[in-house]
C-alpha cells in the first residue's frame, strides 16, 4: 500500500475532479465554464500531488517546452473562450508531455481482467503496442 500525505490526497481529489469536469464539459458540447474549472483543478491537483517545485521542473524542461506551450496555451485559449480549439491544443500538449508514461499505463491496463483482454485482441494489440512505444524518458 502506498502511503500518501494529506496534501497528496487533496491533490488526487483535485485532479480527479479536474478530469471529471473536463470530461463533463466535453459531453455538454464544450461548455467553457466546466472546461475552465477542469483545467484549473487538474493543474492545481497535479501540483499538490507531486509538489510545486517538481511540477515546474516537469513542465519547464528544455525538451518539453513545445509540449508545455501547447498544453498551457490550450488552457489559456479555453479560458479566453474558444473551447474546441483550446481542448485540441491541450490534448496534443498532454500527449507530448505524458507520452513517456503511456507504456507503463498500457502495461498496467493489460493486467486488468476485462480491459487487458480487450487490449490483447489481434486488431487492437498491434495498434496499442505501436502507440505505447516510446523512446523518450519521463
Amino acid at each position: 500500500m502506498i502511503s500518501l500525505t494529506d496534501s497528496q490526497k487533496i491533490g488526487m481529489g483535485l485532479t480527479g475532479f479536474g478530469v471529471f469536469f473536463l470530461f463533463f464539459g466535453m459531453i455538454l458540447f464544450f461548455d467553457k465554464a466546466l472546461l475552465a474549472i477542469g483545467n484549473i483543478l487538474f493543474v492545481v491537483g497535479l501540483a499538490f500531488v507531486i509538489g510545486l517545485e517538481r511540477t515546474f521542473r516537469f513542465f519547464f524542461q528544455k525538451h518539453k517546452m513545445k509540449a508545455t506551450s501547447f498544453f498551457l496555451g490550450g488552457v489559456f485559449i479555453v479560458l479566453i473562450g474558444w473551447p474546441i480549439i483550446g481542448v485540441i491544443l491541450e490534448f496534443y500538449g498532454f500527449f507530448l508531455l505524458f507520452r513517456g508514461f503511456f507504456p507503463v499505463v498500457v502495461g498496467f491496463i493489460r493486467r486488468i481482467p476485462v480491459l487487458g483482454y480487450l487490449l490483447n485482441l489481434p486488431f487492437i494489440s498491434g495498434y496499442v503496442d505501436k502507440m505505447s512505444e516510446s523512446n523518450n524518458m519521463v
